[in-house]
């Protein structure tokens, strides 16, 4: 654990005396100069002669090789969607883009009493037809928007002809940047159902959509702006926050989510 918070310390500066090391992690001097030794005999941390300063090594990338954005879905996500459906009620789920489609890594369906039609793990949604999808467009790089919107525009699904409006799905796209979220409408035999999604952002690049689906005829969507939407913006925050390490109050840079 105290060699893990040492390299912490290092990751988080441009290198590190032993004394800086030993003062951030609360330990003496000598047990921080131990660690950080046995770190350079390892390989991922190396002492710079020009300022003996500790830094970090190349090697320290391996520990992260065998990581994706998808994989803190169920240790981060699944609490954080628990919390939210018990407030609330209405099923929620977090996708993330997988191919040319999202791909729901963790719902609450099975668990939520007012969920009518019940989704599982797995479930791939279209991206321009579900407000998911439409989340992740809006908020993800320029370059990736473009690549995505080109390769739909070529398919023959129904849900992919929007792709060959450009400039509709730009309009679509812009208000829900200025929105901070999406909403879709789906016609159901008993009530239509509104799907209301919003962004869980890193700086540069979408991580994730969190959605809310709930019966048209017993929320407006006025009333699910101003009860629903909070909620589900403070939820991405703090999986956010939880997959940057920090406090889950802590703002974001910029703006929103």
């Amino acid at each position: 654990m105290r060699g893990l918070d040492a390299l912490a310390v290092l990751n988080r500066r441009d290198g590190a005396t032993v004394s800086e090391v030993a003062a951030e992690i609360r330990l003496p001097r000598t047990t921080a100069y131990r660690i950080l030794e046995t770190l350079c005999e390892a390989g991922y941390v190396f002492r710079d002669q020009a300022d003996e300063r500790y830094r970090l090594t190349i090697m320290v990338r391996t520990l992260s090789d065998g990581f994706d954005d998808e994989a803190w879905v169920s240790e981060l996500a699944r609490p954080v969607l628990d919390d939210l459906c018990r407030e609330i009620v209405w099923p929620v789920s977090i996708a993330t883009l997988s191919g040319q489609s999202m791909v729901l890594r963790e719902t609450t369906d099975h668990r939520s009493p007012l969920a009518v039609e019940r989704h599982s793990a797995g479930l791939r949604v279209p991206l321009l037809a579900s407000a998911a999808g439409r989340v992740y467009l809006a908020f993800c790089s320029g370059a990736q928007r473009d690549a995505l919107v080109d390769i739909l525009a070529r398919s023959q699904r129904e849900e992919d002809a929007l792709a060959r409006n450009r400039e509709e799905l730009a309009r679509i796209l812009n208000e829900v940047r200025v929105q901070g979220y999406a909403t879709t409408l789906r016609a159901r035999r008993v009530s239509d159902e509104v799907s209301l999604a919003v962004p869980v952002n890193l700086e540069d690049h979408g991580l994730a959509c969190l959605s809310v689906r709930f019966a048209a005829s017993a929320v407006p969507m006025k009333l699910a702006l101003e009860r629903l939407l909070p909620r589900l913006r403070d939820a991405a925050q703090r999986i956010r926050a939880g997959f940057l390490g920090q406090p889950a109050g802590s703002p974001p840079p910029g703006s929103g989510v």
